[in-house]
């Protein structure tokens, strides 16, 4: 691991540097979401066109995700960063100037592949730099800002809309490309060359010394597993809620609560990690997980009113901000020397587990709350059986070896025995001794009553 050392200005710059960088896949996901209606009237396409620009983009993200491990092996990350900085913020401006779908439907694609490469290499250039310790802390403040991108960029977007057009959308997130590759030589430590192929050969991972890492693959399980609980309720809350009468503006009102308590329990846990350690935090909120989504499937299935499930996802919520930033570090810190190929890889699954979780709900959709219920009651029981092979070998050690107190109370009471027993045989040794001189005495005395 190498440490970054930054003069104070750049110090200052690396935070939000960092934070956009792991927002710029959302803010290119949501931002145009409110224009939708005006993309259909300027490009003359249905809503069902419109609507695969975004699954295109979605894919393109999840895929490019593989691609950049291996490319930052090759060229380094601050090469490959702004590779894929400059193919965002080109195809970005291509599309404010499109006239036709198909354009626009490659475009969004070639824009996705470039914004992997801020999702990949920003939390690469965090377990690198850092200790465990700082990196923990550091994404407990950016995974916050993260939740917060796809609640603030619909609202971006639809100011954007009403003053200017959909095409100031793409040219404002071209805009914001730009300018996050001008800082990138700036902020990214360069790459080291090294001094012979065997070291060469060495920082290259295989995928399969990836995936077959047991600290690796049971963290990105439970990661995936969380994600697909948060996205099983994103997929149908706002149909439920329109199942029950509810109308537009109480809908987009409903995700404020989950939005907050993520990103409070993100600072929270950067406030425990002072006096708490990370893998009892950790457990504290995988048992609360486990219960609230108990507790939630529950709720949907004795249909105890969208109220009651809203908070209790709310809570769900806040331990998820909590959890991820755990979770990712731990994934993370045993390629801390080349992070990058691996942080492709926890991505690729989150997104694969999160989708799977979101198509599972939108096929029982007619079920409404409980199809809510069960997707989340079953994204836990992935986390929980991940939670539990990935501790089990300690767990089993503690049940199973003996107590260390049992044992030290044996060794002291054999050791009081030890002691008692060779004072016995000191005394018994004594009291033999002075009756064999009692005997010689009064043998003596026998012998000189004879003579006399």
């Amino acid at each position: 691991m190498t440490t970054i050392t930054l003069s104070k200005p750049r110090a200052i710059l690396l935070f939000p540097y960092l934070a956009i960088l792991s927002m710029l896949g959302f803010l290119a996901t949501d931002m145009y979401l409110p224009a939708f209606n005006q993309i259909e009237s300027s490009l003359n396409i249905d809503a069902e066109s419109v609507a695969l620009s975004l699954t295109l983009f979605l894919g393109g993200l999840a895929v490019g995700q593989l691609v950049y491990g291996g490319l930052c092996e090759r060229f380094g990350k601050r090469a490959t960063l702004n590779v894929g900085l400059i193919i965002f913020t080109l195809s970005s401006v291509l599309l404010a100037m499109v006239d036709n779908i198909e354009s626009f439907l490659l475009l969004r694609v070639v824009q996705a592949f470039g914004a992997c490469a801020a999702a990949v290499i920003w939390q690469s250039i965090v377990i690198e730099s850092f200790d465990e310790a700082a990196a923990r802390k550091l994404f407990a403040s950016i995974m916050p800002l993260v939740a917060l991108s796809p609640a603030l960029a619909p609202l971006l977007g639809s100011w954007i809309v009403e003053v200017a057009s959909w095409q100031h959308i793409f040219a404002i997130l071209a805009l914001l490309g730009l300018c996050l590759a001008v800082m990138t030589p700036y902020l990214t430590p360069a790459a080291k060359r090294s001094s012979t192929s065997t070291e060469n050969a060495q920082s290259r991972m295989k995928v399969a010394n990836i995936l077959g890492n047991k600290t690796f693959i049971s963290n990105v399980i439970i990661f995936g597993a969380c994600s697909a609980a948060f996205f099983c309720y994103l997929t149908l809350w706002p149909a439920v809620m329109q199942h029950h009468g509810y109308d537009a503006a109480s809908i987009g009102l409903s995700f404020v609560p989950q939005t907050i308590a993520f990103m409070l329990g993100g600072f929270i846990c950067r406030r425990m990690l002072k006096t708490m350690s990370a893998q009892r935090i950790k457990n504290t909120l995988m048992v609360g997980f486990i219960v609230l989504s108990l507790v939630l499937f529950l709720l949907s299935m004795m249909g105890a009113g969208l109220m009651a499930i809203l908070w209790v996802f709310a809570l769900l919520a806040a331990i998820n901000g909590a959890i991820y930033p755990l979770l990712v570090t731990d994934a993370l810190s045993p390629f801390a020397n080349n992070a990058a190929k691996a942080a492709g890889w926890q991505n690729f699954i989150q997104l694969a587990m999160a989708f799977a979780g979101s198509y599972l709900v939108a096929l029982n959709a007619a079920y409404v709350e409980q199809a809510i219920g069960s997707g989340i009651i079953i994204c836990a029981l992935i986390a929980l059986s991940a939670w539990v092979w990935m501790n089990w070998a300690q767990w089993k050690h503690e049940w199973c070896a003996p107590d260390p107190a049992r044992i030290a109370l044996k060794v002291v009471m054999c050791e009081k025995t030890a002691t008692v027993g060779d004072t016995c045989k000191r005394e018994a040794g004594q009291s033999t001794e002075a009756l064999l001189q009692n005997k010689l005495i009064k043998s003596d005395a026998g012998n000189r009553d004879d003579k006399a």
